[in-house]
């Protein structure tokens, strides 16, 4: 039980020395991801849809 007990004191001592991003830059970061993700799914659709229209066209 000691051990768990010295585990979660060191878990929170670790943890008060993170820095943590400021708001500001975590919305600017969920932007580019979500802008990233939406780049790429138009990307994947599109070359999916011409693979399709070109084994159509060729059978």
């Amino acid at each position: 039980m000691k051990k768990l007990f010295k585990y979660f004191k060191e878990s929170h001592q670790e943890l008060k020395k993170v820095v943590w991003p400021s708001r500001e830059a975590v919305v600017s970061s969920t932007k580019v991801v979500l802008v990233s993700t939406v780049i790429v799914a138009v990307f994947l659709g599109l070359v999916d849809f011409l693979l399709l229209k070109g084994i159509l066209f060729i059978f």
